[in-house]
């Protein structure tokens, strides 16, 4: 996002934080579904996307034009964080289709922060993005954009039945529609960055040839936090072809130790000779 949009979603993002700390976990997550359903909406109609974010209209008017629209068909409090959010100002109306879907997205996470299941809801995405990577057939399915949402949406519960938290599956809905634009891996990869940033947390993805055991990544946790100043969660991933070593990527930080690199690089050097 651009400066502008910025801060007309940090605007309304603080509204939001406000909202829900004085709402229970179910009436967030009621509303975070019509944030959603309206960034939807948003995503098919793109004339009204421009009419939302139109900087020739007074943000009052947007607003209005909002609650014409939506009054009665929403929930209050959505409606509310709506019109919050269409008077700011928005450098494209892209960007204001991304903040109310951003939007939606943290109600759910907030939801979860009441109910303390941040650290679990986090866990199941990642776990899920673990599956799909290693199922291709699975992957080209839930990532067809060509099927219906719906479809795939279906598909997903089904695997996640009794294996993840409600809010869990609402997200991983989010990725499949295309979360900021998003392939499916790369959406579920940003929304556990996004519970990492409500915890507090950076997230460290680490490729191993064999899993850590708790203590080595308790102690490679320690170790990443003392280099970037705050709590690191480590999300595993193990793939035998690496060799040994690890690879850890830490937002755009990557640390390649493997053996299968030192090995290219042997190769290299002999190739030049």
């Amino acid at each position: 996002m651009q400066a502008a949009s910025r801060e007309s979603y940090r605007v309304a993002n603080e509204h939001l934080a406000t909202y829900a700390r004085g709402a229970q976990p179910d009436a967030v997550v009621a509303t975070a579904d019509d944030l959603l359903a309206v960034a939807g909406l948003l995503r098919r109609e793109p004339r009204l996307r421009r009419a939302l974010s139109e900087p020739a209209r007074s943000g009052a008017d947007r607003a209005a034009l909002l609650g014409d629209m939506l009054r009665g068909k929403i929930d209050a409090g959505a409606l509310d964080l709506l019109a919050t959010l269409v008077s700011g100002r928005w450098s494209a109306p892209s960007e204001l289709l991304d903040g109310a879907e951003r939007l939606g997205v943290e109600a759910l996470l907030a939801s979860a922060d009441a109910a303390g299941d941040l650290g679990e809801v986090e866990d199941e995405l990642f776990r899920f993005g673990q599956v799909v990577a290693a199922e291709p057939t699975l992957a080209a399915a839930l990532g067809d954009s060509r099927a219906p949402a719906e479809q795939r949406a279906v598909l997903a519960r089904e695997l996640l039945a009794g294996k993840a938290r409600p809010v869990t599956v609402r997200l991983v809905e989010v990725a499949l529609s295309g979360f900021g634009g998003r392939s499916l891996t790369g959406g579920l990869t940003r929304l556990v960055e996004l519970v990492g940033e409500r915890r507090d947390r950076q997230i460290a993805y680490v490729t191993v040839a064999a899993p850590l055991t708790e203590d080595e990544e308790h102690r490679l946790g320690a170790r990443l936090a003392a280099i970037y100043g705050r709590e690191v969660s480590v999300k595993q991933t193990v793939d035998p072809e690496i060799l040994g070593g690890a690879s850890v990527r830490v937002g755009s930080d990557l640390y390649d130790g493997t053996v299968l690199r030192r090995l290219n690089e042997t190769r290299n050097a002999l190739a030049k000779r």
